[in-house]
């Protein structure tokens, strides 16, 4: 591949903006691509690509040129991470910034601190550190480098993974017009089943699936296996009433309702009424009609209160650092600091609370996060233990075997992206004023 300087000119300016951290990453690009509809399909996945490389290397990156300007990370990472060379990038170059591809490629990690091998914030990497050994800490660093795969879950109640990958497989997804990057559907989209979700397909690119006829039908939807594994550790049941106390756009309750066959009663909790309206729509296209939206005016929402004592299961999907998902989202770890996670274990803790509240006895409580830290998930359940005894904690292992789910998870579920290859989540499970059985 050779660069032209059109493509480098529109990465600069993305870096330049991303690096302010004014807001999320994925939005920022989003903007910025809508205002500049002149890039074609192959120069979005370049821009895409490059500036996303800068964000997970930040700190390497500086180190390898000794420089923290916007432009010269971007060149160092193509030169570094993309492993393109001088002469790949001359037509982009200025005088004297075959130096820097130079400096870039020639960079040897080994006098380099680990929290910068690691390219991570001091503060956590050693928080990793002290909760991991150095060793497993730097796996797990390693490990949120890489890139995530797209998974899909596939919605069980309307069609058979089998069938969706065959139907993936015969050319699922509209080429027309996507350009090069679209190569890949002349003969259909290459995927294969999750290791551990029964629901769930990991795509070996990144089409654009939105375009598929599938997932116009509400036949699958992209959801990380970590995702779709909490649901199974939910479990509901058909006929039950199941409340997504924190359900956000609703990847999560739309996993919940495939599992209920649309049966029961399902109640879709947020604060933010917007999110919730989104829902709506996905519901619609699932097919799924046991969703009931539930904006709630905060943890003590007078119309959650009336639920109290009568919830089969209640999932508390916590706000959270999101650190987890660093492959997805590296700029979280840039934007947020030691005394956010503080803030947010509270926050947890509160909510926690108050959604335990809806379970009514013998009924099952699901906490879970995709962050990585002890303070937003170890932590927090503890806490809540020792103030709830008539919450008896659940073996996550006997809950996924249950649902003949190949994973050891042990009592509290952690998911890595360099032993499972999903993002990073936590979940923990309690019955309450009950041991129930792990299969009820």
């Amino acid at each position: 591949m050779r660069l032209h300087s059109g493509q480098l000119a529109h990465a600069e300016a993305l870096t330049a903006e991303l690096l302010r951290f004014a807001g999320p990453a994925d939005q920022t690009v989003s903007r910025y691509f809508r205002a500049h509809h002149e890039l074609g399909q192959s120069d979005r996945a370049f821009v895409a690509e490059s500036v996303y490389a800068v964000l997970r290397r930040r700190r390497s990156l500086e180190a390898a040129v000794g420089a923290s300007a916007p432009r010269a990370l971007l060149i160092a990472a193509l030169a570094r991470v993309q492993g393109m060379s001088a002469r790949a990038l001359h037509d982009g170059l200025r005088n004297g910034e075959e130096s820097l591809v130079a400096r870039a490629r020639a960079a040897k990690e080994a006098a380099w601190p680990p929290a910068v091998t690691a390219d991570l914030p001091d503060w956590l990497w050693q928080r990793l550190q002290d909760e991991h050994g150095a060793t497993e800490a730097m796996r797990i660093a390693q490990g949120l480098l890489g890139t995530a795969p797209l998974d899909l879950r596939v919605n069980l109640a309307r069609i058979d993974r089998a069938t969706a990958l065959a139907r993936l497989a015969a050319g699922g997804i509209d080429a027309a017009d996507l350009g090069p990057v679209g190569e890949w559907a002349a003969g259909g989209i290459d995927g294969q089943p999750t290791p551990y979700s029964r629901a769930g397909v990991r795509l070996a690119g990144k089409p654009a699936i939105n375009r598929s006829e599938l997932f116009e039908h509400g036949l699958i939807e992209v959801q990380d296996e970590a995702s779709q594994l909490i649901a199974y550790l939910v479990a509901p049941r058909r006929g039950e009433m199941v409340a997504d106390f924190c359900a956000g756009a609703g990847g999560k309750t739309l996993a919940l309702a495939a599992i209920m066959r649309s049966t029961g009663r399902l109640y879709a909790m947020d604060v933010s009424a917007k999110r919730l309206h989104a829902l709506g729509r996905r519901a619609a296209r699932a097919g799924v009609s046991n969703v009931h939206p539930l904006a709630l005016a905060g943890e003590g929402d007078v119309r959650a209160k009336r639920l109290a004592g009568k919830i089969d299961r209640v999932l508390v999907d916590a706000p959270c650092s999101g650190f987890g998902t660093l492959r997805r989202n590296p700029d979280l770890k840039w934007r947020q600091g030691p005394e956010s996670i503080e803030e947010l274990a509270q926050k947890q803790h509160d909510i926690l609370r108050a959604a335990a509240r809806l379970v009514k006895p013998g009924g099952r409580l699901v906490y879970a996060t995709c962050s990585i830290l002890r303070e937003e998930n170890e932590a927090v359940v503890e806490r809540f233990a020792a103030a709830h005894p008539e919450f008896v904690a659940l073996s996550c292992d006997a809950l996924l075997a249950a649902q003949r789910i190949p994973l050891e998870a042990g009592n509290a579920l952690h998911l890595w992206p360099h032993r499972h290859g999903t993002d990073g989540f936590f979940a923990a499970a309690f019955s309450r004023g009950s041991s129930a059985h792990p299969g009820s």
